[in-house]
């Protein structure tokens, strides 16, 4: 079976514009990369792929009813600045941390390493969490996350401040540079300084010009405009038409392919930072009758999510892939591997969303409310970087070898 390449990301309405292609079944030639297919052989038995797919089904479902992975679980990483629990409109942490979520959001991309594995990688030294005097070294994802932090509670640097951000003037490239700056061992600086840079000016003067200078301001016009009865999806909608950087696209065979990764993960951490601790209560992002409707979104394609998807043996690497990935080549931006990894990590979770639903259904109860793929997203993410670290291990299934992450570098992820 050759890839849905032309995937973007959801189901309905506005959603058509993101899998649009994989309603219509449109597929491009993808020659180095295949999607698992119908029937897999192992050890010379043909396996039925829905038993193997419904068992991982059945095993996430476990593990998040046993963890208790929850949207509320976002509240428990230790870096995260957090909202007033329970939810005050009027409390000005609000701004703060819509602020916070939403320069993380335009800057959450490409830090994976030229020195992965070794101790001289890129990584940057702060507290191991909020109100705490213990030091840890910080890598990835969470470098970015404990810069931010580092500049606001110890440098007292409003760095996430559009207003001071924006501006060459209270803040050179020189400042933002050693907001960024690495720990002492570390060999590397932050990559795509320079394209951070430039995002960080073009989002900060949007958001000045237009609404009142905070995120919290732009969700205010997302209100006005959609009367307060806006969704998740619309929000995703409003961000991309808004800010260039999130346009997350690419044509393909003159076909449009969407697949949004930041401008739905900047929606989803809203969404999951202020998410009340009654799940039946209203969202205080998403007040209207419809509530957020946050199935309406997808898994964010990047390079993480692939490497699980494959380690539990629901993506299929053939050899000249696996030779690519081992070796480090890197994948251009919009290469046709690159964007069939990125798309087929969409079809997947869905798949995996609706094998989780079925389940639901099969004892008598309704899941819709409760999975959706951006939290499976979210688990799935959280799982790959403790396997990768040693602190988890998936039991009880067979798993493939953890390859190596793709290497492609780009602001879109």
């Amino acid at each position: 079976m050759t890839l849905c390449s032309r995937v973007s990301t959801t189901i309905s309405g506005l959603q058509q514009r993101l899998i649009s292609a994989l309603i219509s079944r449109q597929l491009i030639d993808a020659p180095n990369f295949t999607e698992k297919p119908t029937v897999v052989k192992q050890e010379n038995e043909e396996v039925n792929p829905v038993i193997t797919s419904s068992e991982f089904a059945y095993k996430i479902r476990q593990r998040l009813q046993v963890e208790s992975y929850t949207p509320r679980t976002w509240r428990t990483h230790p870096l995260h600045l957090l909202p007033s629990d329970p939810y005050i409109a009027s409390d000005p942490t609000n701004k703060t941390v819509l602020n916070w979520i939403f320069l993380i959001s335009c800057l959450n991309f490409s830090f994976w390493s030229e020195k992965e594995g070794q101790p001289d990688r890129y990584g940057v030294e702060w507290r191991d969490k909020w109100n705490s005097d213990n030091k840890k070294l910080w890598t990835g994802y969470w470098s970015l996350v404990a810069s931010l932090n580092r500049a606001l509670a110890d440098d007292d640097i409003p760095i996430t401040d559009p207003n001071f951000y924006s501006s060459e003037l209270l803040c050179p490239d020189s400042l933002i540079e050693h907001v960024f700056r690495p720990a002492p061992q570390s060999a590397e600086s932050i990559p795509l300084l320079k394209e951070r840079i430039a995002i960080m000016r073009e989002v900060g003067t949007i958001l000045c010009k237009d609404f009142g200078g905070s995120f919290q301001g732009f969700l205010e016009e997302f209100h006005r405009r959609h009367k307060g009865e806006g969704t998740a999806l619309q929000l995703v909608q409003m961000v991309v038409d808004t800010f260039p950087t999130y346009r997350d696209e690419f044509v393909v065979d003159g076909k449009q392919v969407y697949l949004w990764k930041r401008a739905q993960i900047l929606v989803a951490e809203t969404w999951a930072a202020f998410f009340p601790a009654t799940p039946t209560a209203t969202h205080p992002i998403f007040p209207g009758v419809r509530g957020p409707k946050i199935q309406q979104l997808t898994m964010f394609a990047d390079y993480r999510v692939p490497q699980i998807l494959h380690h539990l043996r629901i993506l299929d690497y053939p050899p000249s892939l696996h030779d690519i990935l081992h070796a480090g080549v890197p994948l251009p931006s919009g290469a046709p591997e690159e964007l069939s990894l990125r798309a087929t990590s969409i079809i997947a979770v869905e798949r995996v969303r609706q094998e989780i639903l079925n389940l639901f259904t099969e004892a008598g109860e309704s899941g819709e409310d409760v999975v959706s793929s951006v939290l499976i997203d979210f688990y799935l993410w959280d799982l790959a970087k403790k396997i990768e670290t040693g602190e988890d291990k998936i039991e009880g299934m067979e798993t493939a070898e953890l390859v190596p992450i793709h290497r492609t570098r780009s602001i879109w992820y």
